[in-house]
């Protein structure tokens, strides 16, 4: 079945006359305000993998984490704006029916809690997962990954005390500290060990990323990602930025939670 059969009228109109153009950002209230901040390539919202690809033969247990584009995350039961939470689709398609809840097997995983990863420990064999989004409710949205198939050639045995995600922690997967890029560039966090939210929804042991950018002789560039958002798009000025990735505590007054290590960002031209 054509996935375009399965999207409701209004929904499938707007991707056919004008969800490419930028006025798609405006149908999207986790999309950030700011000069710099551009859509994706793709101007829609995606779930995707952001530490494995298609065909990549792995040793379990291993961590998958999951990346978001265009949304925020917002725990299971909790609404705000568009925000959704992860579900871990393991040798299963996508629902036909979008309408219906997603079970709880062990074939649909659900990250109710606000997570970006999960650690996969399954016996040898070749596998497809699938990653999507869905409401409060469990309910799918339209906004889900490809499919990857990864193969697991071998399973091993933890030693007592070994954990496979290691410690808590912020990171800037993407760019590379000091990798020169070109503009627009995506900047990529990731939260192992901790749970986001949309601030919104004032969840209790939930958190949101900022993201400071700082240049020599200018202000800082504050981005504060209150919608949960795990990924942002980003077309600034030519030059040498350092980057401060943190993770800022939901409820009113709450300090920060974790920070990642600075890093410096050398954006060598546009290509807009």
């Amino acid at each position: 079945m054509n996935i375009m059969s399965r999207l409701p009228f209004a929904f499938a109109l707007a991707l056919l006359l004008g969800a490419a153009t930028p006025a798609c950002m405006a149908a999207e209230p986790e999309v950030l305000a700011h000069a710099w901040v551009v859509p994706p390539p793709n101007r829609e919202p995606q779930a995707y993998f952001t530490n494995v690809k298609d065909g990549d033969v792995l040793e379990s247990p291993f961590v998958l984490r999951f990346g978001l584009s265009m949304r925020g995350l917002v725990p299971a039961g909790k609404t705000a704006g568009r925000a959704g939470h992860h579900h871990l689709l393991v040798n299963q398609s996508l629902p036909l029916d979008f309408k219906k809840p997603l079970p709880f097997t062990e074939k649909y995983i659900h990250f109710g809690k606000g997570q970006m990863e999960h650690v996969v420990d399954l016996p040898p064999g070749t596998y497809t997962f699938n990653l999507l989004l869905a409401d409060q409710g469990h309910i799918p949205y339209f906004v889900y990954s490809k499919p990857v198939r990864l193969t697991i050639a071998k399973r091993r045995t933890l030693a007592p005390g070994e954990t496979v995600a290691g410690a808590a922690r912020v990171q800037i997967l993407s760019p590379a500290p000091d990798e020169p890029v070109r503009a627009p560039v995506r900047v990529q966090f990731h939260a192992t060990g901790y749970n986001l939210a949309h601030a919104d929804a004032q969840v209790p042991g939930t958190s949101h990323f900022r993201l400071t950018l700082a240049r020599t002789g200018k202000p800082p560039e504050v981005l504060d990602f209150r919608g949960g958002q795990t990924e942002v798009w980003l077309n600034p000025p030519k030059g040498e930025y350092q980057l401060l990735l943190e993770l800022i505590g939901n409820r009113d007054g709450e300090p920060v939670t974790a920070a990642a290590p600075g890093q410096k960002m050398l954006v060598a031209g546009s290509a807009m």
